[in-house]
């Protein structure tokens, strides 16, 4: 999978050599790719997921004869033939395809259309369901005989249900489908999401699909710590019991992810050579548990009475003015550390890769102080299989769940909590919500635009996953006060969608995430690849252990069985 073939027939009289670069990589040094003798052909495998740039120089003179950008398809074969037309001419570089390449999106587009069949099985099915209680066509057609009459009493009890199946309940379903949803989408990426590159983390700046749903998940963990102590708060919780709640779960979190999720059946229980003390629970872990104390601290168990202040319309920040003060240090101690912590033998403020990025120039940075302060602390046991490390080369360890990034983790989460204080604040009054998410969506939206100049690697601060950047943060606040507005919209004010199947797995996140995490590999999740030519295998087994853990946590909910810390 994604690879293809390039074949180089030189016809000159002197050996040339085959240079490439990937345009994804930043300023990356041209890598060799082939030798070609003279009168002689020789053939190379490359990756298909970027476009490459190609060019071709002469082995004595070191001069370029020919250069060019394309982007080659999966499973293909392409000839490159290198002459002259005669003796007065430059060399030409001429491209030609020997075997058509495959069809690389068919089977996304394919499994696309399946699960759109299927979704509209799930929505016209409930629908109907419900209209033939009241629709005159259906009861006449479906209705009709000794045992069912029109005006009988079971077509009245069905009314009477679908009539109070109207009252809305008092848990958001936006909420429970949001968190569903991202975490279905993260079960999905974390099984290969199909091969596709766009599904895979980006190697270093900008953004791919598998880049949305961690902070997804971190925005929701915010909206909820919100609406729950709140809750509890006014059932009269003390504060004293929250600490132990907040505690005893950060405690747990912090065990599943260094006991249970780094578990390698080869090296033994509990093996400190490759025990990774970072990690993806133990980041949700200390978000959560800062959170949840300054709700704890600062939070309000009832909503004032409005008077008129000027501040009115912002009164749902300035009330929680040491929650924001303390966010804003948190954030200037990460960009004071971020572009003025040196680094030894590397740039003040280096946000690169390193490896062959930037010219090359500082092979041993990547990650600039963030992934200087990981390896001070942590050493070896960290993770050592960075997205940046094929297309960058790099050699230096890196985690993407690092302590530098954990701030603006936790400053993600913060805006999750300031979506909640929305709905507290404005309960009742859908209007005033979904305008307040819209205007927290733009600004975010503009700051983010601002910061990455819109580009992927030319802005002050790019949009980047591995350290969670400033624009990052921004950039997924944006996204998820647009998809949860969204998702509020449809499944709670209006009632068109009950956020199934997303919802089910969205009530029992804890359960589908450790479960896959430490399931997801054995069978009947995942078995041996027989056709590793294309993605269709691949697709379908990523597909297959996605939908089981839907399965499994619809079953649980109708067992109503929710595994709680």
């Amino acid at each position: 999978m994604d690879q293809a073939l390039l074949t180089f027939h030189n016809h000159l009289t002197e050996e040339v050599q085959v240079f490439y670069q990937s345009d994804y990589c930043y300023k990356c040094v041209h890598q060799r790719l082939a030798s070609v003798k003279p009168k002689n052909n020789a053939s190379a495998i490359i990756s298909t997921k970027f476009t490459l740039s190609l060019q071709v120089e002469l082995q004595t003179r070191n001069a370029t004869l020919c250069r060019w950008s394309q982007t080659y398809v999966e499973g293909g074969h392409y000839l490159i033939w290198i002459y002259m037309l005669d003796a007065f001419t430059n060399p030409i570089c001429n491209l030609s395809v020997h075997k058509r390449p495959n069809n690389l999106y068919l089977p996304l587009l394919v499994a696309a259309l399946l699960l759109a069949v299927i979704a509209l099985l799930f929505v016209m099915a409930p629908y109907i369901y419900r209209r033939r209680c009241t629709s005159k066509l259906i009861k006449t057609i479906c209705c009709q005989g000794p045992q069912h009459s029109v005006d009988n009493e079971a077509a009245h009890a069905c009314e009477t249900a679908h009539n109070s199946g109207k009252a809305k309940p008092s848990r958001l379903l936006s909420l429970d489908t949001f968190r569903g949803f991202s975490l279905t989408a993260m079960v999905f990426v974390n099984y290969g999401g199909g091969g596709y590159w766009i599904f895979q983390h980006a190697p270093w700046n900008g953004l791919t699909v598998a880049d949305l749903v961690m902070p997804w998940f971190v925005f929701i963990i915010g909206t909820s710590v919100v609406l729950a102590f709140s809750s509890m708060q006014r059932r009269g919780v003390t504060r004293l019991q929250l600490l132990r709640k907040i505690t005893w779960r950060t405690v747990v979190l912090m065990i599943l992810g260094f006991c249970f999720l780094n578990y390698s059946p080869k090296d033994g229980p509990l093996s400190w050579s490759w025990l990774r003390i970072p990690g993806v629970l133990q980041r949700l872990a200390f978000t959560y548990f800062v959170l949840s104390l300054l709700q704890t601290l600062w939070g309000r168990k009832e909503i004032p009475l409005r008077a008129d202040h000027w501040w009115n319309p912002a009164q749902d920040v300035i009330l929680y003015w040491p929650q924001w003060l303390i966010i804003i240090l948190l954030e200037t101690l990460w960009l004071c550390i971020t572009f003025l912590m040196p680094v030894p033998n590397c740039p003040t403020g280096y946000l690169g890769a390193g490896g062959i990025g930037d010219g090359g120039l500082y092979p041993n940075c990547t990650g600039g102080a963030a992934g200087h302060i990981d390896r001070w602390m942590f050493g070896e046991n960290m993770f050592r299989y960075p997205t940046c490390k094929e297309l960058y080369q790099t050699v230096q360890p890196f985690d993407p769940e690092g302590l530098l990034g954990t701030i603006n983790s936790i400053v993600m989460g913060f805006l999750g909590m300031q979506a909640g204080k929305i709905i507290i604040f404005y309960k009742r009054k859908n209007g005033h919500i979904l305008c307040r998410y819209l205007v927290w969506a733009v600004i975010l939206g503009i700051s983010a635009a601002i910061l990455s100049k819109c580009t992927r690697d030319g802005g002050f601060i790019p949009v980047n996953k591995n350290l969670w950047s400033l624009s990052y943060v921004l950039c997924m606040g944006c996204f998820s006060f647009l998809l949860l507005g969204g998702m509020y919209f449809v499944t709670d004010i209006k009632g068109w969608w009950g956020g199934q199947p997303f919802i089910y797995p969205g009530m029992n996140s804890i359960f589908v995430y450790v479960g896959h995490s430490l399931l997801g590999f054995y069978f009947p999740f995942s078995w041996e690849m027989h056709f590793q030519e294309n993605h269709w295998e691949l697709l379908l087994q990523n597909l297959w252990g996605t939908s089981l853990w839907v399965l499994i946590a619809y079953l649980l909910y109708r067992k109503n069985f929710f595994l709680k810390i």
